[in-house]
């Protein structure tokens, strides 16, 4: 994977993670009945927004990075050259 392609897939991971926290807050806020329960889930979901941002940053970039540079595909080490044919006359 390319640097900028994991560089935005780490992002988005811990966004996510973030988002996450975000929501059992939610869930364990508003099962004890606490105010703090909308405020946090209106931050929740604020959160989600940038989430999906950031999941679909990893598929632009990603585009992005094959456009410019293409497909590099390189032979393995196990690779063998072909055996050249020697021709007499």
């Amino acid at each position: 994977m390319p640097d900028p392609v994991r560089a935005a897939a780490v992002r988005a991971v811990i966004i996510l993670a973030l988002t996450l926290v975000q929501l059992v807050v939610v869930l364990l806020c508003s099962l004890a009945g606490s105010w703090l329960a909308y405020p946090m889930l209106l931050s929740t979901l604020g959160s989600t927004v940038v989430a999906t941002w950031a999941v679909l940053d990893i598929w632009v970039t990603r585009q992005i990075w094959r456009q410019r540079n293409g497909v590099v595909s390189l032979p393995s080490s196990a690779a063998r050259d072909r055996p050249r044919l020697i021709r007499r006359h």
